[in-house]
């Protein structure tokens, strides 16, 4: 008989401030998905406390009456951390413990947590670390009570610590060698791209959950690790497809997500190395979510940081069996709002207009997959027409009803 495992999730309470360029609806939106990025670290939140600034306060973040209030409700409620949807400052973290006398975490710190979980092999392993020990550098001055900071739990994954007169040169001569290995394993990732031939590689880039490793599995009928959480795929992972009678390598890489910790995009360049080589983007889109225009343009603008947004690509909207609207009465006269839009006239927006190829689908229930697989083995073979133009293996031609028949 199998033992039933319980999993202790820790109690925390979310923190966000409302300014002028993030009004209250914008941070509403972003404390969701802090929330389920909590919930991935292994959290539950228990509230949330929003204050109305003009800009944050530089030595707490937030305002002192705020403070107090939080710091009540965390002593009276036996909370355990508090999780600021901002980055902080090295001072203002420092001055928040104190204050609260409790576990305080930013959004930074808890991405970097759940890498730090996900993290599988050696080579992701390295990368996490890399980046926790950038993280922590400029926040060492923080580090009080050794031993109570040693009762693990979120945000106390990875690098340990040591006494504070030897930290920063501990730290410095770690970075030093962790940036040594990663660029010995950088050689090697280019040598094995360079090892694939000319193969036509295309890479399934998105936000964080919109189902890349599903739609990964369900093309190369592989079992990729899929799951509803964030950051379910941190490896890279590339297989061989074949779509009709052209075969090409289809890459996974790890979700974006807003406000994403630089330290990460530093660290883990390798890995987006295979969206910048790759000659195909398939970019991923949870047509469901309600934000997914925001998670368009948060992936699109990393695609621009690291120079890979000029590439071909392929808008594929998936989840469209979780999609769902209001229909409005015919006699509602009231403005029609996002929550009014049907899927059909979504495709009639801007949609119809992109000047990259478009299809919806269920990577689930692969409704849509022939369009898309036509989609895909279009723009593919346009690649390889123009690498190999003698090669008369392809065809001008592709079989929907002949590739169904071989699923």
């Amino acid at each position: 008989m199998l033992e039933k495992k319980d999993h202790n999730y820790e109690k925390a309470v979310l923190v966000g401030v409302i300014t002028q360029n993030q009004d209250e609806e914008k941070l509403t939106e972003y404390l969701d998905e802090l929330e389920f990025l909590a919930f991935t670290a292994g959290a539950t939140v228990q509230k949330r406390f929003t204050q109305k600034l003009t800009q944050p306060d530089p030595k707490t973040f937030i305002g002192s009456g705020k403070a107090i209030e939080i710091k009540e409700y965390v002593k009276e409620n036996e909370i355990g951390t508090v999780i600021f949807d901002d980055e902080l400052s090295p001072s203002q973290l420092k001055n928040l413990e104190r204050e609260m006398e409790v576990k305080i975490l930013d959004r930074t710190n808890l991405i970097l947590d759940i890498f730090a979980q996900r993290a599988q092999t050696s080579y992701a392993r390295t990368q996490v670390e890399l980046a926790q020990y950038q993280y922590l550098l400029p926040r060492l001055t923080r580090m009080w009570t050794h031993l109570e900071r040693q009762k693990g739990g979120i945000g106390m994954r990875g690098p340990g610590e040591t006494e504070i007169e030897t930290d920063r040169r501990i730290i410095r001569d770690r970075i030093t060698l962790l940036k040594e290995k990663l660029k010995t394993i950088d050689k090697q990732m280019a040598t094995q791209r360079n090892n694939r031939g000319k193969v036509v590689r295309a890479a399934l880039v998105g936000y964080t959950n919109v189902g890349k490793s599903t739609l990964m599995n369900s093309i190369s009928k592989s079992e990729v690790f899929a799951e509803n959480k964030l950051f379910a795929t941190l490896d890279t992972t590339v297989r061989k497809v074949v779509i009709g009678n052209l075969p090409f390598l289809l890459t996974d890489t790890v979700g974006f997500i807003r406000k994403l910790p630089t330290q990460l995009v530093e660290s883990f360049k390798s890995t987006l190395d295979e969206v910048r080589e790759a000659d195909l983007l398939i970019h991923v889109v949870d047509i469901s979510h309600e934000s997914f225009e925001d998670h368009i343009e948060s992936v699109n603008h990393i695609l621009m940081e690291i120079n890979a947004h000029q590439k071909p690509m392929i808008m594929v909207f998936n989840k469209i069996d979780e999609f769902s609207y209001e229909k409005k009465d015919e006699d509602d006269l009231t403005p029609s709002t996002r929550k009014n839009v049907s899927l059909e006239e979504w495709k009639k927006t801007w949609m119809a207009k992109s000047k990259y190829p478009t299809v919806f689908i269920s990577a689930l229930t692969k409704e849509n997959f022939p369009e898309m697989k036509k989609m895909i083995y279009d723009e593919v073979m346009k690649i390889h027409i123009s690498r190999f133009p003698y090669n008369d293996f392809l065809f001008e031609y592709f079989d929907n009803d002949e590739e169904e028949s071989n699923n």
